[in-house]
């Protein structure tokens, strides 16, 4: 069939480069493909189209009307608004598999105006993310440079109405720029390193490769180089890569730590360089001392040169740490961060003064005043906070609440903070509950002390997938195979009240044939089972617990002794056992929800899942390999709910035995913990049948049947 669009433009007033035409803009065009992939896949009738543009509706705004005979009018505040719209109808004729009779316009405004991706991205072995000892970053440091990767991330983006792409390096400049007064710094070709990840330290599983934010000698000595090309390459791809961005309404800033000058500076910590004797350093002088003065100005000029060499990067963001010391004089951290990007920022600018780049200031290490004082007062351009707004938990808890006293401390500067959510807990198992993505965002401080937020991970790269049993070629993208989380945590953005109709057409058309009533509410019980668990054994930051694997990076397996003393966490209205315990020996009234009634709770909701998800097993095989391997993650989470109930169960009452309580309570303990064990095998039995093992930068190597025997040792931790 031969079928085309008629394109009406009229009202645009937008200013388009290179005497560019209104229906020619790269963001219109993608929604445009879009909507004529989804008319020809569906074999009807082409729309007709007219695209509008209204200056007093707001920036990424929309409305979608339909004006009968098949045509269409999309009116909109700028073009990333015209294009959600043009998005908008290309789903909805996909859903439908016909021209919408839309009996109301469909009009919509973005609820967070910010909506962004954490992304931390591996370079190249010699210029890490935070931080690359884990199998994520080695297996994706080549996706890093394939341009489809990126191509395929922000089409997802742009669909899911993301519009900030924050990438995550602590030293990135040696990979992209090249600079006249540094020219043996640029890096050519892309390294990885034979060098293998160390787990033979229990207290630091990764000592040999990793030192903080960077890399060290043993993984520099072993060098491999995983692909041939040159520093002027490198720049090109990185043009292509930000104006695509660009063509999506993606908005690209590059976030640092300091201070790590990682290819260019002897491997190390800062605190131990300083008590090193002599003074080791690399390349003009270069090291990681926040006094050296060859850092500094060559921090200023990379830049400088970065901010000149990308035209499409948006902005930048620092971190005030973790490589720096507390000080008080001219090198203290606001100090050292203002005479680096500070000033590499206003040379930039001094050679092209309408370039405007904003910037992301992390709390992290730091105090208001100060970032106020020596950094905020002085910067040019827009400037906000950042801080992490769920600690590294952001599947723990909906309303979160560690916020609250910074917005109190910065909110008289009227200043904004971006809100990093933090994802530190699933990572294998596919997530998804709608109500709980909508809460949260509604949840969100107002927008006049938000700048917007980004969703994502540290010590995980989210490139393309490499543990599957089922691998595609290629091996299929993070993005695709969580396609769920991140479109709810995306759209929701966006809109928040997004229709349970609208969210169960999505899985139909992903999932098509299977009862979507049924999968629709099983995920996002499922989805509810790691909240559960964490929110009891609460451990704010990432290296400090993996619920999938129940371990930590500098303890290993958590046993029940762990299990007992651990808090719950802050606000969750859960008491601990040792709390619980104390008011069993004094016969007093518990406050809060006991250990066994949460346990049970937990235990209940895995049987919830496990009852509908039995019929949905029954189809395995007759929807499609992806809906099979869904069903397994499923199945993971149910097991794994109900062993951390009879771990709890058992913690409480073994703790209970030593107190003092009667050996009743060690007969319980152990026969909890036998139950325990029953239930870690099947959960590894469903964990193992899509995943291999991996290595965690961040929580050591999860692999289930390989934990079985530290699950066992807690019965007989029991019995002792």
């Amino acid at each position: 069939m031969n079928r085309f669009f008629s394109l009406l433009i009229g009202l645009f007033f937008l200013g388009c480069s290179n005497n560019q035409k209104p229906d020619q803009s790269p963001l219109i065009q993608f929604s445009i493909s879009e909507i004529n992939k989804a008319v020809s896949e569906n074999r009807i009738e082409s729309p007709k189209l007219t695209f509008k543009l209204d200056t007093l509706m707001p920036k990424q705004a929309f409305k979608l009307i339909f004006t009968g005979k098949s045509s269409y009018t999309i009116t909109a505040g700028d073009e990333t608004g015209l294009m959600y719209g043009g998005l908008e109808l290309a789903e909805i004729i996909s859903i439908n598999r016909s021209l919408p009779l839309l009996e109301f316009p469909i009009v919509e405004k973005p609820f967070v105006k910010q909506r962004g991706l954490k992304f931390n991205i591996p370079l190249d072995i010699r210029t890490p993310s935070y931080q690359d000892a884990g199998d994520a970053a080695q297996s994706n440091i080549l996706e890093m440079w394939n341009i489809d990767f990126w191509k395929s991330y922000l089409d997802m983006m742009a669909r899911n109405r993301y519009n900030v792409l924050t990438l995550w390096n602590p030293h990135p400049f040696p990979s992209m720029i090249k600079m006249k007064n540094y020219p043996d710094i640029a890096l050519a070709n892309v390294c990885g390193t034979s060098f293998p990840l160390d787990t033979d330290r229990p207290d630091e599983p990764v000592a040999k490769f990793i030192a903080g934010c960077g890399i060290s000698k043993d993984v520099l000595d072993n060098l491999v180089v995983i692909k041939e090309i040159t520093i002027e390459e490198k720049i090109d791809y990185w043009r292509e890569v930000m104006r695509y961005a660009k063509n999506r309404g993606v908005d690209v800033y590059f976030v640092t730590w300091n201070i790590w000058m990682n290819s260019i500076a002897p491997p190390g910590w800062y605190r131990e360089q300083k008590n090193k004797k002599g003074d080791e350093t690399g390349p003009y002088g270069i090291n990681n001392d926040q006094e050296n003065p060859h850092t500094i100005a060559y921090l200023r000029e990379a830049v400088k040169e970065f901010i000149l060499t990308y035209p499409d990067l948006s902005g930048l963001g620092l971190t005030a740490g973790e490589n720096m010391e507390n000080r008080d004089d001219e090198f203290d951290r606001q100090k050292w961060l203002w005479g680096t990007y500070g000033e590499g920022v206003l040379d930039a600018k001094k050679v092209d003064p309408d370039r405007e780049v904003r910037f992301i200031h992390r709390y992290w290490q730091s105090d208001v005043i100060d970032i106020v004082d020596d950094f905020f007062s002085k910067y040019p351009d827009e400037i906000n906070l950042g801080f992490k707004y769920a600690r590294a938990r952001m599947y723990a808890n909906p309303a979160p609440r560690w916020a609250d006293d910074l917005i109190e401390e910065y909110r008289p500067f009227g200043l904004k903070c971006w809100w990093n959510i933090r994802n530190d807990d699933i990572f294998h198992f596919r997530w998804g509950n709608p109500e709980y993505a909508s809460e949260f965002i509604k949840n969100l401080p107002p927008e006049e002390v938000t700048a917007g937020y980004y969703m994502g991970s540290d010590g995980y790269v989210w490139g393309r997938e490499f543990i599957s049993k089922h691998d595609k070629e290629p091996r299929e993208l993070e993005i695709d195979k969580h396609w769920y989380n991140f479109m709810l945590w995306g759209r929701m953005g966006y809109n928040p009240n997004m229709s349970h109709n609208r969210i169960k057409g999505l899985l139909s058309l992903k999932y098509p044939g299977a009862p979507i009533e049924k999968l629709y509410e099983v995920w996002a019980l499922a989805s509810d089972i790691p909240s559960h668990v964490t929110s009891f054994h609460w451990n704010s930051w990432d290296f400090m617990w993996a619920v999938e694997g129940c371990l930590s990076l500098r303890e290993g397996f958590h046993t029940v002794d762990r299990f007992i003393h651990n808090p719950t966490m802050d606000g969750a209205g859960l008491m601990s056992i040792p709390d619980y315990v104390s008011c069993l020996k004094d016969n007093s009234i518990p406050f809060g929800t006991i250990p066994h009634e949460h346990a049970s709770r937990l235990d209940s909701l895995a049987d919830r899942v496990k009852l509908t998800l039995d019929s949905l097993m029954k189809l395995e095989g007759e929807v499609s390999d992806s809906f099979d391997e869904l069903l397994y993650d499923l199945k993971a989470w149910v097991y794994m709910g109900k062993y951390y109930a009879a771990k709890i169960h058992g913690a409480s009452n073994l703790h209970a035995y030593r107190s003092g309580l009667g050996l009743d309570y060690q007969a319980k303990a152990v026969a909890n913990l036998e139950h325990a064990l029953h239930m870690w095998k099947k959960y590894a039995g469903a964990a193992t049948r899509n995943y291999k093992p991996q290595f965690m930068a961040k929580t050591r190597k999860i692999d289930w049947d390989a934990l079985t025997e530290d699950v066992a040792r807690d019965i007989e931790i029991a019995k002792r």
